[in-house]
């Protein structure tokens, strides 16, 4: 089986500050990753890198054999809007749209006015995220959770090979989350989708397959919790020595 996704030597520099510092990664279709680490430890940057939202200055992302940074912008765009969805902690969603318009939005850029099918599909999904109330509203009218609720319907919309999420429930009550993230298992069971997600908290990453821990832009360890199980990984997870490859413990940066 061929991975979903492959990144080679990921570096990012935002002026004198290295962001990634020679990231590898495989991720294989279906899995649910979740990257974790202190604030500033490169997360978000990978995930942009990865979904093709933000050009590394070194390195090679590869997904369904081709390599993302050797695509035109308007290449790049059309397999961003056909292939991956996008779940942000800063929602993007347009004002001027109601929820239900919102949601069917990369469907319209994607192939036009949509039909019957994509409509009941959208209505579907506005049931599982619990916004049938207000599907009809304007997003600015709804709250930042709801708002929250909104971006991952519509990064749904089109079936994606792979969701991107950067903090999906860091908006959300527990329970709330707790029905998001069973969501997206369910989706994930049923089209084989991959997730890469973001995330600080630690119930949240336990949900997925594959645990990344970045420590300043370089990956310290992987947990694989179905090979590990749950103990163990919460165990490493509260273990705070981790050690990047070729440093010791006492080393700096």
């Amino acid at each position: 089986m061929q991975p979903i996704l492959k990144a080679g030597n990921i570096r990012k520099q935002f002026g004198a500050v290295e962001a990634l510092r020679g990231v590898d990664l495989t991720v294989m279709p279906g899995e649910i990753v979740a990257v974790v680490g202190p604030s500033g430890s490169g997360k978000s940057t990978l995930l942009h890198c990865l979904g093709g939202l933000d050009r590394p200055d070194a390195g090679t992302v590869r997904t369904g054999g081709l390599a993302l940074w050797d695509l035109s912008d308007s290449e790049l765009s059309r397999l961003r809007n056909r292939r991956v969805g996008f779940v942000f902690q800063f929602h993007h969603l347009l004002p001027e749209f109601t929820v239900f318009e919102n949601i069917l939005l990369p469907h319209w850029i994607k192939s036009g006015r949509p039909g019957t099918a994509l409509k009941a599909e959208a209505d579907r999904l506005i049931e599982r995220v619990g916004l049938t109330e207000i599907k009809d509203k304007y997003v600015t009218q709804i709250s930042g959770g709801q708002q929250q609720r909104v971006s991952i319907a519509r990064a749904l919309i089109n079936r994606p090979k792979v969701i991107f999420a950067d903090e999906p429930t860091g908006n959300l009550d527990r329970e709330t989350g707790t029905r998001v993230l069973d969501l997206l298992r369910e989706i994930n069971k049923e089209n084989r989708t991959t997730l890469v997600m973001v995330t600080h908290d630690r119930e949240v990453a336990l949900r997925s397959d594959h645990i990344i821990e970045l420590v300043d832009g370089r990956i310290c360890r992987t947990i694989d919790i179905r090979a590990s199980g749950r103990d163990s990984a919460v165990e490493m997870l509260e273990d705070l020595s981790c050690v990047l490859p070729g440093l010791d413990r006492n080393a700096g940066n």
